[in-house]
């Protein structure tokens, strides 16, 4: 998790995401670093747009509001199911970058 998080604040920084400053970041908190997975989450970054993926991943504040928006104003059954198929989407491409470092 803590790549991820190095990871985020590079990106935060506007800062190139290389195996480099990963290694920096990490061993700065003082993780050990392993080299096996700063080079998977180089690689698997390499053509991700972080602000789209950060914008998409479900908020837990934003989570625990959204029954009190149901029940003011309910949504059509239609648009549920489109965000339901958007949401599995999301879901298995952050499995399968969670997996890289199970």
């Amino acid at each position: 998790m803590e790549y991820v998080y190095a990871a985020l604040l590079l990106h935060k920084l506007q800062k190139d995401i290389n195996e480099d400053n990963l290694k920096a970041v990490v061993s700065a908190s003082g993780a050990d670093v392993n080299e096996a997975q700063v080079k998977s989450l180089v690689a698997a970054l390499a053509d991700v747009d972080i602000d789209e993926a950060v914008k998409a991943a479900p908020v837990a504040v934003a989570a625990a509001t959204a029954p009190a928006v149901e029940e003011a104003a309910p949504e059509e059954p239609k648009e549920e199911e489109k965000k339901k198929d958007e949401g599995k989407d999301e879901e298995a491409a952050m499995e399968g970058l969670s997996s890289l470092f199970g």
